[in-house]
């Protein structure tokens, strides 16, 4: 059986370029055709030498494919995914143009009109440990924020059961790569090493992704969020913390409320290849190139809180290898192949 053709539309950011990395080694379909604007005419090796193996030109437009990945930066993915979609073709979206359901929300937090406000409930939300089916059965898929992908997984279980109070607190930290490529003070080494920083306390641009998708696991009790996020000085990665109050009776006290919780969350997520709960707290670089979540619920006894600590690697269940889970099932493989990869470490 031939080989499915696949296409990146912006291969020159962080999220693209890891793309091109996984999908060499994905036994089941073959990179194609990769765009980029500033690099187009140039072969892929010669702007990335670490992938020369690739045979492929950066090209303005794509060639012919059956499933193509958009890693433009929100407000410009749209303009290219709508053609796209009118060919009928499969498209994994990486930016956020097609995650919220209301179109108002993307004046609000992008600051622009959305350009086809009816795909946006056809757009499919590409966290696949809530979505499997839905995904498979997709022509369009949204794929998750990073900040969004650990905080949802952290409290999908405790939110679905009813177990804690609506209001919840994220703290998430972030390494540099999550800003991408472009340049800016913000993630200059000069500025970013040696530091730690909180940012967009007035409100992230993934605050509504995160209250969208846990008002969606359980409608009856919309959540309060809070989050922080925070820049740290390393490449990849994000550790997330999530806080809510356990709702009252919910949980006995003592050692046996704590193995209560962390097996409600063995139970939820038993059947998932790249979701582990840990015994301890779980580190960033247990998830370095991997496609794995890691997460670690426990409880504070002392305030009656809930406190899960989650791990990714921002780069790949943050964004390529997500994006890849989520072309597995549209194209009817394996959810696993070609995301097998250990960690790399330290």
């Amino acid at each position: 059986m031939s080989k499915s053709r696949v296409g990146i539309i912006n291969v020159t950011g962080y999220a693209g370029v890891e793309l091109a990395r996984l999908l060499y080694q994905h036994p089941e379909v073959e990179l194609t055709s990769v765009t980029g604007r500033s690099a187009a005419g140039q072969k892929l090796g010669k702007v990335f030498p670490h992938l020369s193996c690739i045979d492929l030109t950066i090209e303005t437009e794509l060639v012919e494919a059956d499933l193509v990945f958009s890693a433009m930066p929100h407000r410009e993915s749209a303009k290219e995914v709508i053609p796209l979609l009118n060919r009928g073709i499969k498209v994994v979206d990486i930016s956020a143009d097609f995650r919220l359901k209301d179109d108002a929300e993307y004046l609000s937090w992008y600051g622009f009109t959305h350009p086809a406000p009816q795909l946006l409930e056809q757009a499919v939300y590409g966290l696949t440990e809530l979505y499997r089916s839905q995904v498979a059965s997709a022509q369009l898929v949204a794929n998750p924020g990073c900040y969004p992908t650990g905080a949802i997984l952290a409290l999908a279980p405790a939110v679905k059961e009813g177990l804690i109070e609506p209001d919840i607190i994220f703290d998430s930290k972030s390494g540099v790569s999550g800003a991408g490529r472009t340049l800016s003070a913000q993630s200059h080494f000069s500025e970013a090493n040696e530091d730690a920083a909180a940012y967009a306390l007035e409100g992230h641009r993934h605050l509504p992704e995160i209250i969208q998708e846990l008002k969606r696991i359980r409608p009856e009790q919309p959540p309060s969020v809070t989050f922080v996020p925070h820049l740290i000085p390393m490449t990849r990665g994000i550790l997330t913390t999530g806080y809510a109050s356990l709702a009252p009776g919910k949980f006995a006290a003592g050692k046996k409320g704590g193995e209560d919780i962390r097996q409600l969350y063995l139970d939820f997520y038993k059947d998932e290849s790249f979701v582990k709960v840990v015994e301890l707290p779980p580190h960033t670089k247990h998830t370095r190139g991997n496609n794995l979540c890691l997460i670690h619920p426990t409880i504070d006894h002392r305030t009656g809180n809930l406190i899960v600590i989650s791990c990714i690697d921002n780069l790949v269940k943050g964004a390529a290898g997500q994006a890849i889970q989520n072309m597995n099932l549209m194209l009817g493989l394996p959810e696993t192949t070609g995301l097998e990869a250990l960690a790399v470490y330290p």
